[in-house]
This record gives C-alpha cells, sequence and structure tokens, in this order.
C-alpha cells in the first residue's frame, strides 16, 4: 500500500502484532499538548485520528473498486472449484453408500445370523455338557448304592440307614470292607465334580440341578458319613493279641486267617480314612496333605488304648490280686499297637485323585539311591501319626503316656492311705518284677511279630531292640511313689 499512493499514516504501526491503542492515545496527546497544562486539548488528538481512520476508509475503498473484477472473478474460480469437489464427494459418498449397503446385506445380516447360531450352538454344548454331567452324576451316584448295599451286606439301598446301631449289626466279610476304599474313590469323584468352579471343569452347574442337589443332600453325604463312621469303628475295634490265642480247639491256621483279615480290614479303614479327610483349601501335593479324619481316628485309638490299661491297672494296684489279669490285658493293648505301627508302616498312602498327578510323589518308584525301607518310610501312613504324636515308635509312646497317667493314680492311692497302701509297699519288689517283665514281655512277643514281617518283606520295620528306659519308666511311675 504504501508503494503504490505515499501516505502520511504509518501503517506499520498499526499492523505491528504488538499494537497498543491506548498506548499510541497517550501518545497523540503528549504530542497536541503540553504536560504541565491543567486543561488538557483534547480536540486535535481527537481530529488526528478521525482524519486518519476517514483517510484509511477512503484507501480502503480505493483498493476494493479498483480491483473488484478480479476479486469477483477469484471468488467465482473458488465457487466453480467447490462445486465441483461436492459433485465428486457426492458421487463418492453414493458409491461407498452403496457398497456399505451391499457389505451390511452380504456380511453384517450374514454375521448377525451366524452369532445368534454361535450363541446357540455355545447354549447347546453346555447344555450336552451338564447333561454329561449329570449322567455321569447319577451313574456315581448308582455305582456308591451298589457299594454300599455292599458294605451293608444287602441288595439294594432303597432306604439307606447310617445310624451308629444298623452299622454295628450289619456284619460284613473282607469283602465288603474292600468295598470301603471303593465307594470313597467314588465319593472323591463326586466331590470333585460337585467342587467344579470353571466352565472347563467336569461337573460345572451341578449346584443349579435339583436332581443333582437331591443326590448329594439325601444320599451322597449320608452315606459319606456311614462310610466314615464304618473305617473309623473298624479302627477303634481293631485287635490282634486276642486273635493269636487259640482256645476251644480251634486251629492255628483258623487263627492265622483272622489275624489276616483283621489287618487287611484295618489297612482298608486306614486307607479310607486318609482319602475322605477333608481337603484344605491351597492343597496341590501329597505332601501338603495332612489326612486330618486318620489321624484323628489313630490318635483317638492311642488314647483309647492308653485310658483302658490306665484304668485297668489303677484298679488293679487298688485290688492287687487283679494285677496279673491286668497287666497281661496292658500287655496285649501294647501288641496290638505294635501290630497297629506295623500294618501302617507297611501300608504306602493311596494314589488321591483330587492331586495334581505332576505333584504327587507317592506312587513314583524309589530311586537308585534310596532303598525301600527310605521308601517306606518316607511315603507310609505311620508318618503323620507319629508327626503329630511327636514321637518315633508308638510302642514307647504307649508306655511312656501310660506311666505319665498313672503316676498321678498311684500317688492318690498312697496319699488316701489304707490297706490298698500299705499292701502296694509290702509287695514293692514283686511289682517292679511284674511290670518289667509285662514291659519285656510285651517287647518279645512285639519282636516275634516284627521279625516275620521282616521275613515276608526284607526290610525291619519295626525296632525291636532295648526297651529297658520304657520298662524303668513304667517301674518308676508305680515303685517311685511307694518309697516315699
Amino acid at each position: 500500500m504504501a508503494e503504490a499512493e505515499p501516505s502520511y499514516i504509518d501503517y506499520e504501526a498499526f499492523l505491528d502484532p504488538d499494537f497498543s491503542p491506548a498506548g499510541f492515545a497517550n501518545a497523540l496527546v503528549l504530542s497536541t499538548n503540553n504536560a504541565t497544562d491543567t486543561p488538557l486539548d483534547l480536540s486535535t488528538p481527537l481530529s488526528r485520528v478521525l482524519f486518519d481512520l476517514q483517510e484509511i476508509d477512503t484507501h480502503i475503498h480505493a483498493l476494493t473498486t479498483k480491483s473488484a473484477l478480479p476479486l469477483l472473478a477469484h471468488t467465482q474460480n473458488q465457487t466453480g472449484a467447490a462445486d465441483n469437489i461436492l459433485k465428486e464427494t457426492g458421487t463418492q459418498i453414493a458409491s461407498v453408500t452403496q457398497g456399505y449397503e451391499r457389505l451390511e446385506k452380504e456380511v453384517v445380516q450374514k454375521w448377525k445370523a451366524a452369532d445368534e447360531t454361535r450363541i446357540a450352538a455355545e447354549k447347546s454344548l453346555a447344555t450336552v455338557r451338564l447333561a454329561r454331567a449329570v449322567s455321569r452324576c447319577l451313574g456315581l451316584g448308582r455305582q456308591l448304592e451298589s457299594q454300599v448295599a455292599e458294605i451293608l451286606g444287602r441288595g439294594s439301598v432303597g432306604q439307606t440307614n447310617t445310624s451308629g446301631a444298623e452299622g454295628a449289626a450289619s456284619t460284613t466279610g473282607k469283602e465288603s470292607f474292600r468295598a470301603l476304599e471303593r465307594a470313597a474313590y467314588t465319593i472323591l469323584s463326586l466331590r470333585q465334580m460337585f467342587a467344579a468352579t470353571s466352565e472347563d471343569d467336569e461337573g460345572y452347574g451341578l449346584d443349579r440341578v435339583k436332581v443333582t442337589r437331591t443326590l448329594r443332600n439325601e444320599f451322597v453325604i449320608p452315606a459319606e458319613n456311614m462310610i466314615k463312621s464304618r473305617a473309623q469303628q473298624t479302627v477303634n475295634q481293631f485287635s490282634i493279641s486276642s486273635l493269636r490265642v487259640t482256645s476251644n480247639g480251634q486251629s492255628s491256621v483258623s487263627s492265622y486267617k483272622q489275624v489276616r483279615d483283621a489287618k487287611s480290614r484295618l489297612a482298608t479303614a486306614a486307607a479310607t480314612l486318609y482319602l475322605l479327610s477333608p481337603m484344605p483349601k491351597g492343597t496341590v501335593s501329597a505332601s501338603d496333605y495332612k489326612a486330618e479324619l486318620l489321624v484323628s481316628t489313630l490318635q483317638g485309638y492311642m488314647h483309647t488304648a492308653i485310658m483302658s490299661s490306665v484304668n485297668t491297672l489303677a484298679k488293679a494296684l487298688s485290688q492287687l490280686p487283679t494285677m496279673d489279669r491286668a497287666l497281661a490285658d496292658v500287655s496285649a493293648r501294647c501288641q496290638d499297637v505294635v501290630a497297629l505301627e506295623s500294618i501302617l508302616r507297611h501300608l504306602r498312602a493311596p494314589s488321591h485323585p483330587l492331586f495334581d498327578s505332576s505333584s504327587t510323589t507317592v506312587d513314583q518308584p524309589p530311586s537308585e539311591s534310596e532303598t525301600a525301607a527310605d521308601q517306606s518310610k518316607t511315603h507310609n501312613l505311620l508318618q503323620p501319626l507319629l508327626r503329630n504324636l511327636d514321637t518315633s515308635s508308638l510302642p514307647s509312646y504307649y508306655w511312656r503316656s501310660l506311666a505319665s497317667s498313672l503316676s498321678g493314680r498311684v500317688q492318690e492311692i498312697v496319699n488316701r492311705g489304707g490297706v490298698s497302701a500299705r499292701t502296694l509297699r509290702s509287695n514293692r519288689d514283686r511289682l517292679k518284677t511284674e511290670i518289667k517283665e509285662c514291659v519285656l514281655r510285651s517287647s518279645q512277643a512285639s519282636a516275634t511279630g516284627a521279625m516275620a514281617d521282616k521275613g515276608r518283606s526284607g526290610t525291619d520295620p519295626v525296632s525291636v531292640g532295648n526297651w529297658e528306659r520304657e520298662a524303668a519308666v513304667m517301674v518308676s511311675s508305680v515303685v517311685g511313689h511307694l518309697g516315699r
């Protein structure tokens, strides 16, 4: 503009991005007035500004008039180009719209139909899986029903009574006791199906089916309780000493068969209790499995044997003529404890279906560096009981616990005084000898059975060494109070 028509207006100042209207007005007022004058003359700067505005307006009008035709031509060209672009864009939009309609018809609608088919197929597959799981669950329930009938010695169990009276009344043979372990595996399979939490697990959704809920609540749980009760009853009634004594013409072969059957029943009951023990949360391997039901039952057996022996000896100490019979009874119970230890030592933990097969080690063959004795000691059913009792030998635990409990009873008899206390003191040496002989006699009887087991298995399952310490503890628990 400045090159086309010279002008006194400073266009560069007005076009400067940092132009300030207030600063420009202040500078204009100061240039036309004296700063010391009190009344300021604003007419001059105002006229200057109005003249500048008029000059700029005139300049703009002149430029617009001069360039009107080029501006109109340029605008016309831009409008034509925009119309061409709009026309081409409309054609492309129509083509895209037709393509989308064809795609929707050929793909989207077919995809929707295929998706509906997929959903229907998934639901159908889930239904088939659930129906298959229900069928297998009912099959296992029928199998368990047959096994329970075999245990109870009946042809059918339409109305299974799991009370203790009927359990005690149902006398079953060796084959029926073998059904205990089979029934335990069936119950574990049902338990695994009922515990499914993932859609990929067999049995997922069984809790939503009424017939399976009824099967579990009205049959499986009562059957499991009955099997646990039968196995616990078998363990609690275990006794070898009474079967080894022949009487009234009973043959030794028959006695041996009864002993063998008693061991077989105990082994089956122990395996059943091992399998049906509660599974702690997070258990992934056999090494983490505590078998609480088995351990608690065996602990109860030991406690019963110890307390029965304590009561028998305490009564015999008050009535000394019955001491021989009482010591024989205590010795018999010790032999039962030794037999229990020997059976459990040779009884390997059964394979548990709820364990991860990669983490289960009880069924793996022993390594070359691991002897058969070490393998048996590591994976047998005796070790959990020994760890729980904090002992290395059940007979030693029996005698030491018996001595600990008997000591207080003897002290009570001595403190009461009277004939019983005087009789005990006068027979002090005799009691010492008889109690020591009782412990050693039990040891010798146990050693005989252990050597027989060693001849069959090739290992020394029971420590048949020196029981002098146990004998000394027993003698001290009785005789030690009589000298005070």
